[in-house]
């Protein structure tokens, strides 16, 4: 848990909460604050099973996942090339186009280029095209008056996505099945505060939608985990214009290590199925391989 990425605190509290539960289910638990000297703790603590609880770049990029895979540790989560494929989300849509699921028109373009001129007609959407937890994320409206104005710190090039209007739902994905669907409602943009801040957010499960969206989400989330060849644990994220019907639906992207917070979607969606928070650890553990 914890990282070098800036999704830190957010993967400290995750694992804080994978830790206890883990116990609570009757495992012997070490809490591994991962750090450059990572492969020589591994090697050092020597276990059977590392619960992946890492979130953005270097945790859930394929990177920590192979040299989980150098080191023969089995692990949790999705291996090495669909994390690759996931967090980079221009490829992760390419690979979503290429099995026919519904994703939006995007591009990849200099940010320096971005801050100076529309690339695209607005309204759009900027974000880095490797970060999660919504870090980094610009919309910009039909009205303003001029490109964005993006942090310094942003990455030099980034993805610009046509914003669609409407409704937030998410779906996750355990292994082979989905249980529900998930509305996100906030005051504004779900962003990193109201992703994680108590009150940030309110969700509605199962979502209070037609039965013909709900199947499609379900369907589109297990289809898009296929697509990418995920294991374990994954979480799909959508945009519904409810003025469109089921032509207004789409896949924005899939979180492969998906927050396990106490605010989190998938803990929420799993009780819905009537698994335990505790229980769902269990069986991510259990889930744990390497070389597959």
């Amino acid at each position: 848990m914890g990282g070098l990425s800036a999704e830190r605190d957010v993967s400290l509290s995750s694992g804080r909460e994978c830790a206890n539960a883990l116990r609570e289910a009757g495992y012997e638990v070490v809490e591994l604050d991962a750090g450059r000297d990572l492969a020589a703790r591994l090697a050092e603590i020597k276990p059977d099973v590392c619960f992946n609880a890492l979130h953005g770049r270097w945790g859930e990029d394929g990177c920590v996942q192979g040299l989980l895979e150098w080191l023969g540790i089995p692990y949790t989560h999705s291996g090495v090339l669909a994390s690759a494929l996931a967090m980079d989300k221009s490829r992760a849509k390419d690979t979503f186009r290429g099995a026919g699921l519904p994703v939006v028109e995007s591009l990849i373009a200099p940010a320096i280029e971005v801050r100076q001129r529309h690339v695209m007609q607005p309204p759009y959407v900027v974000k880095p095209n490797n970060e999660g937890s919504s870090v980094g994320v610009y919309i910009v409206h039909e009205a303003a008056n001029g490109p964005p104005k993006l942090d310094p710190g942003m990455p030099e090039a980034v993805m610009v996505e046509t914003y669609v209007p409407g409704r937030e739902f998410t779906c996750s994905v355990f292994g082979d099945r989905t249980v529900c669907v998930t509305e996100i409602i906030t005051a504004g943009w779900y962003d990193y505060h109201a992703k994680y801040a108590p009150g940030g957010s309110r969700h509605v499960c199962p979502a209070e939608i037609p039965a013909e969206i709900s199947d499609a989400i379900m369907d589109i989330a297990l289809r898009a985990h296929r697509a990418l060849g995920c294991r374990g644990l994954s979480r799909c994220d959508f945009r519904w214009d409810d003025s469109r019907g089921l032509a207004g639906l789409y896949l924005l992207e899939i979180n492969t290590q998906p927050g396990m917070t106490p605010t989190s979607l998938a803990p929420e969606q799993a009780a819905a199925g009537g698994m335990s928070f505790p229980d769902l650890c269990k069986w991510i553990v259990e889930d744990a391989s390497c070389g597959r």
